[in-house]
């Protein structure tokens, strides 16, 4: 359907001059959105709805000292934080969410994606299991010439402004898939390009699943802020919507 303003022209007379039209900048909102790849259900995570009531304050992390829920404030200012950084310098450190499942890390990432994504900068958001997925088929002969080539799943992760790599985690790592996230992690970090990772490995563990040159180049170039749940967080939700349905 054309623009009822402007017929799709992208602009508007005015007096003897024109001024573009509000849908050019709706429809470049909707082509980031599109190429950021974020799934449809993570589109509303936002900063302002990030929720600390999952967060106990008298569960105490022995490491720390501090309590599950003054471990999720570090986070969740270091996530503010980092939004406000990359619009000022698209160059700055990136973030490794560590966690157990069910621990808000990924919407604390979809938090700061959405937020850029807002502002009008470019983010990709790819879960690394199925990115490697989608990487091992462009293999496959039967695959028809216009579908994108691995070089071209590959260089969007490197060239993205933001790249968000959801679900790092403790996965069946093969030489193939350490040299192709090394790869992925090695060029952004020679071009100051930054990541937002969540994992479910311990900064300490991550050696033992990506290897040494990727460990070392994530952890150069992303500060490690850890989530701590009693209870997973998905599980709470969804027991909190079945109550409310039965009332």
């Amino acid at each position: 359907m054309s623009c009822r303003f402007c017929g799709d022209r992208g602009f508007i007379l005015k007096g003897e001059g024109a001024v573009s039209c509000k849908c050019v900048k709706e429809k470049a909102m909707a082509r980031l959105i599109k190429d950021s790849r974020m799934p449809l259900s993570f589109l509303k995570c936002t900063l302002d709805n990030f929720n600390f009531k999952y967060y106990s304050k008298s569960c105490v992390d022995l490491e720390t000292g501090l309590s599950h829920y003054d471990i999720a404030r570090l986070a969740f200012q270091a996530a503010g934080g980092f939004t406000s950084s990359f619009i000022k310098d698209p160059h700055t450190d990136g973030l490794l969410f560590t966690g157990q499942v069910g621990s808000g890390k990924t919407y604390l990432a979809c938090c700061i994606a959405n937020e850029l994504l807002k502002k009008g900068k470019g983010v990709l958001f790819a879960v690394v299991p199925d990115l490697l997925d989608e990487i091992r088929s462009t293999y496959d002969p039967g695959r028809s010439s216009g579908e994108p080539t691995e070089f071209d799943l590959v260089d969007r992760a490197r060239q993205a402004p933001l790249l968000v790599l959801d679900d790092l985690g403790a996965h069946n790592y093969t030489d193939w898939t350490r040299n192709k996230i090394y790869s992925i992690i090695n060029y952004r970090l020679n071009h100051r390009l930054p990541v937002i990772a969540t994992t479910n490995i311990s900064p300490e563990n991550l050696e033992g699943y990506l290897g040494e040159r990727t460990t070392s180049r994530l952890l150069e170039m992303c500060r490690p802020y850890r989530l701590l749940v009693d209870l997973d967080i998905r599980a709470v939700q969804r027991k909190e919507k079945d109550s409310r349905m039965i009332r």
